[in-house]
């Protein structure tokens, strides 16, 4: 255990340290006057399907110079960024007034193609400096017209690039498009267009290293920090009074508990036991499908560990805006490097459970999790295949992962389960479990598994549903969110929520003889998990303007896995506190 420890200290210093020597070094380029400054057209895809975009030269843009491809790096790839050459050449200092990029007779399709983008709001994304600039394909012409068949569609032909610089480095980049550079579409007919652009520089003091502050700003303006804020102090307030009323409860009742169960052992040994101490011989009967349940911990353990590493990297500012793809090389490096502590957690555990088949157990450990990620993700990469989005991944990129999978990942499981298997490790129950089970009284509606996580998921999915809005504009939509120490703010009183209640919720059940209380713990625990996909469809509906089969697969395909990690997560959290109270509870009392 020592060493997966120090191995992990060691990730975390090489990890940090490597992504932030990138980030100092990324686009840290000097220029001088006529030298060329890279752009890069990366996507177009309609503005409210953030999921649905395709290659720049999917649409019948031109070019003057053969395009090249930038090689991307993995989180790239997946984050469907495809960055090619753009036809505009930006040199640094140079100053351009309307010229001609290319020149091009757009066919009857080519046009229908352009006028079906223009009325879904197409976009496009170009990377200068790798500074993002973004820009719309046209516009559509709806004054004073009631019948949409009446709709004039217009596509820009001419954009205007205004490039600040402080001495020899680029410092920021905005484009816009002139108002009256228009190609009417409205008709299937063929049309000759002149793509043309200005450029023109100006001198800025902006520091170079204060460069990307401007995409952070607007997450943190004042009235987002005090809705930010707020949710906080509502969340804060929560726990307080939840943890207060709860704890004083609990601690009143057990103290009334032992008080009584001690005043029963003077006055008469053959009474009748009631309560939670009457089931104190079943109370640490190992679960049905230990196994399974083992292999819940496991997992739940390593997505706890990856959401740590990642908040630690997120802390100490390596996903700063616009770092391409840096989240999901993080996400998929991280997962295969922690799937030795599900190993570990999994092996140990279930060992200790008195299983047999910890081989059986390891391979149920490692599908576990990944087992429904990759079938949803064959059936979302077949139908971004079926639309030619770049959200399908390139077959090398497939192959990248697959390698990574079966020469880290998997290795690493088999390691930590055989380091979990040896270590030899004893349950430590504080009472004797008897031969038979004991016969659980029958209960009520409201004591039974689903309407327990119910109420068990509620209380923290309240705690934090006001920051699920920014966190699902920022990765559905296109929403800057940066501030990640609030974030970890909430995810702690997230962790703190879950716990506390999933201990109380043990608690009422022991204290109705229903000793069946580990799987129960589990699933209270991660039942917030269940919320958070409620809320998905609530902001799917509500929320947003996502549209269409691709878009609709996605959002729900890829947050049906986010939800079940945090199910997972939550449950094992749940599990460990309930796991704790109730060892501690019945080492205070004299079991016989």
């Amino acid at each position: 255990m020592e060493r997966i420890r120090a191995c992990l200290l060691a990730l975390t210093v090489v990890v940090v340290c490597g992504v932030a020597q990138v980030r100092s070094s990324a686009s840290d380029h000097r220029y001088t006057a006529g030298d060329e400054v890279p752009l890069y057209a990366n996507k177009v895809g309609p503005f409210h399907n953030p999921s649905e975009t395709y290659r720049f030269f999917d649409f019948p843009f031109c070019s003057s110079a053969p395009v090249k491809e930038k090689k991307e790096a993995l989180g790239e790839v997946l984050n469907g960024d495809r960055l090619v050459s753009a036809p505009y050449r930006l040199d640094f200092l140079g100053n351009k007034e309307a010229e001609v990029a290319c020149k091009r007779k757009l066919t009857k399709e080519e046009v229908a193609k352009f006028r079906t983008a223009v009325s879904k709001d197409y976009y496009f994304q170009m990377y200068y400096d790798d500074l993002p600039i973004w820009g719309f394909l046209g516009k559509v012409d709806k004054e004073g017209k009631a019948d949409p068949s009446e709709y004039k569609y217009y596509l820009f032909k001419h954009l205007i690039f205004e490039i600040l610089y402080n001495k020899d480095r680029v410092i920021e980049i905005t484009v816009r498009s002139d108002p009256n550079a228009l190609v009417d579409l409205t008709q299937d007919e063929p049309v000759n267009v002149d793509f043309m652009y200005t450029v023109k520089w100006k001198e800025t003091e902006t520091p170079f290293e204060k460069r990307m502050d401007k995409y952070s700003e607007s997450s943190s303006m004042p009235h987002h920090l005090e809705i930010h804020w707020f949710s906080i102090i509502n969340s804060c307030v929560t726990v307080l009074l939840l943890t207060g009323f709860l704890a004083t409860i609990l601690m009143r009742v057990l103290k009334n508990d032992f008080v009584k169960y001690a005043h029963d052992e003077e006055s008469a040994d053959d009474q009748e036991e009631t309560g939670w101490k009457y089931i104190h011989g079943d109370v640490f009967r190992y679960p049905k499908h230990k196994s399974l349940f083992s292999a819940a911990l496991g997992s739940g353990t390593q997505l706890f560990t990856l959401t740590s590493f990642i908040f630690i990297l997120a802390l100490v500012g390596v996903f700063y805006p616009y770092n391409r793809g840096a989240l999901f090389t993080a996400l998929v490096v991280i997962y295969a490097l922690t799937s030795g502590i599900a190993g570990y957690t999994a092996a140990c555990f279930y060992c200790q459970l008195e299983g047999i088949n910890w081989v059986r157990n390891l391979l149920l450990t490692g599908s576990l999790f990944c087992g429904p990620l990759f079938v949803t993700f064959c059936f979302l990469n077949t139908v971004a295949i079926a639309y030619k989005a770049t959200a399908a991944l390139p077959f090398g990129t497939i192959v990248i992962i697959f390698l990574i999978w079966a020469l880290v990942t998997s290795p690493l499981l088999i390691l930590g389960g055989i380091a979990g298997k040896n270590t030899k490790a004893e349950f430590q129950a504080p009472c004797r479990t008897t031969k038979y089970p004991r016969e659980i009284p029958p209960l009520p509606w409201y004591r039974q598994t689903l309407p327990q996580m119910a109420m068990a998921g509620f209380l923290p999915f309240s705690a934090i549903y006001i920051e699920l809005y920014y966190i699902f504009s920022s990765v559905w939509g296109h929403r800057i969110y940066t501030i990640y120490s609030i974030l970890f703010i909430v995810f702690i009183i997230l962790l703190i929520v879950t716990a506390f209640v999933t201990v109380a919720m043990t608690y009422f059940q022991l204290a109705a003889e229903d000793h069946e209380w580990w799987w129960r713990s589990f699933l209270c625990g991660g039942s917030t998990g269940l919320f958070i996909y409620a809320y998905c469809l609530y902001y799917y509906n509500a929320r947003s303007d996502m549209s269409g089969f691709m878009q609709t697969s996605f959002f729900f395909g890829y947050m049906a896995c986010i939800c079940y990690g945090f199910f997972l997560m939550l449950g094992a959290i749940g599990f460990r506190a309930s796991l704790f109270f109730v060892r501690h509870i019945y080492r205070s009392i004299k079991c016989e």
